[in-house]
């Protein structure tokens, strides 16, 4: 059955979660540390705190707070599996 409220995809779902993206570009290097960013609020999406779960779709924005620094990233494309080389191409550097 499925659910009115959301679209659905050929994958099942909308989008990549926030872990797996975060893994697949290389902006964070484990699954498990990109889960342990996010239930710690150092990662935020749209401006809005993040769970590892959440949805991701072309355009958001993800800030990463670690220290005194926060970078942001505009994600670019989402592909589920990406080379080293490639992973780069998945998301631009806002600051």
């Amino acid at each position: 059955m499925a659910n009115k409220d959301r679209p659905a995809s050929p994958q099942g779902e909308a989008g990549m979660r926030l872990d797996k993206f975060l893994k697949v570009s290389r902006i964070i290097k484990r699954r498990s540390v990109a889960n342990d960013a996010c239930d710690t609020d150092h990662v935020s999406v749209n401006g809005r705190p993040a769970k590892p779960g959440l949805r991701l779709k072309v355009g958001d924005v993800i800030t990463l707070r670690f220290g005194e620094s926060a970078n942001d990233f505009e994600v670019l494309s989402l592909n589920e599996h990406a080379r080293k080389d490639e992973a780069g191409e998945m998301y631009r550097m806002l600051k």
